[in-house]
């Protein structure tokens, strides 16, 4: 690691706000993105009459426990069933034993019901357990963040830095095109393709990338603009060296620095946009985990203010964290920023 790399996370590691939010983030997301075996209705593990099975990963049928059931799936909440595994065996249950998709079964009271020790955050008007939505929900909501971010930079660095680089008439008619591109209604264009096909997830990255890019792209070709005319990239020109060469080591690690303290406030963005979508209805399809599911459910269930009060709290915290860990990262590039 150079010098200044060191510099930059001695800066990061200063911040402290930013460096436990960040492990805060880290911690969260990685026991979301094991999902399966946190929140399930399936066992983790069990273990009969010798053999070993894992539901978790794998579909079973009835007739896998004994010749008194039939060769259909299997639902392992039936008493019956449960009682032929435990004579024989054992079974390893996930700390919460509903999946996302999950009716509870024997509710106090008609759905949505409060909080209580079987359901932490309560159920929902559709008696699905709430942290469990929450959970898979969240994995959701920071995947299509991360994945929107992370290309949809892509795109807009290496447009901006042909942009930047050439200029000229390159540089005119992109910024042409890019005004009368970010000038579209994307919210009809939206209407209008829910209306034609079911969104889905990767539908819905896409019709996001085709807009998102031109988040950083004015930011790298304002780099890219000054660094062309320095000294050592007229150098590099005059030696013969490849537009995309000068492009990749000269130029870029300059602008990056700009562009990397944008980046976790982009990421805030992009997570907000899918539970944006799902709160309008325009969002994935009906019973997938979803934040902005969530949250209308709280809007149309009014009497059950647990359903707005965690849509809110896990969203505001996702955002929270990502601005403080934003803020550490603008402060480890600031050249101006001092080591406390």
């Amino acid at each position: 690691m150079t010098p200044l790399n060191q510099r930059r996370m001695a800066i990061f590691r200063s911040h402290r706000r930013g460096w436990w939010s960040l492990w805060i983030f880290l911690i969260l997301f990685v026991v979301c993105a094991g999902a399966e075996f946190v929140a399930n209705d399936r066992p983790l593990l069990i273990r009969y009459d010798g053999h070993w099975f894992v539901p978790v990963l794998q579909d079973y049928s009835e007739d896998a426990f004994g010749p008194d059931f039939l060769p259909i799936d299997i639902d392992y909440s039936d008493p019956d069933l449960v009682k032929a595994i435990q004579d024989k065996g054992w079974m390893v249950w996930p700390a919460i034993p509903y999946s996302y998709n999950t009716i509870v079964k024997n509710l106090p009271s008609p759905a949505p019901t409060p909080p209580s020790w079987r359901n932490l955050l309560g159920t929902d008007d559709q008696a699905r357990d709430v942290l469990a939505r929450v959970i898979y929900g969240f994995r959701i909501s920071v995947l299509f963040g991360f994945t929107l971010t992370i290309v949809s930079s892509v795109l807009g660095i290496m447009a901006g830095a042909v942009q930047g680089f050439y200029g000229g008439l390159t540089d005119l008619l992109f910024q042409r095109f890019i005004e009368i591109w970010s000038g579209m209604p994307t919210l009809f264009l939206l209407i209008i393709l829910a209306s034609i096909i079911t969104p889905t997830f990767w539908v819905l990255l896409l019709f996001q990338l085709a807009f998102a890019w031109m988040g950083l792209t004015g930011v790298v070709r304002a780099e890219f603009l000054r660094g062309r005319n320095l000294d050592y990239v007229r150098a590099a020109r005059a030696l013969g060296v490849r537009d995309t060469a000068i492009m990749w080591r000269h130029i870029l690690p300059n602008a990056l620095v700009a562009t990397l303290t944008f980046l976790p406030f982009s990421l805030s963005g992009s997570v907000t946009v899918l539970a944006s979508l799902d709160f309008l209805g325009f969002g994935l399809p009906p019973g997938s985990p979803s934040l902005g599911e969530l949250v209308n459910q709280g809007k149309n269930n009014l009497q059950a203010p647990w359903l707005g009060i965690s849509a809110f709290v896990v969203l505001g915290g996702i955002l929270v964290l990502l601005i403080f860990i934003g803020e550490a990262v603008r402060d480890a590039f600031d050249p101006r920023k001092q080591l406390r």
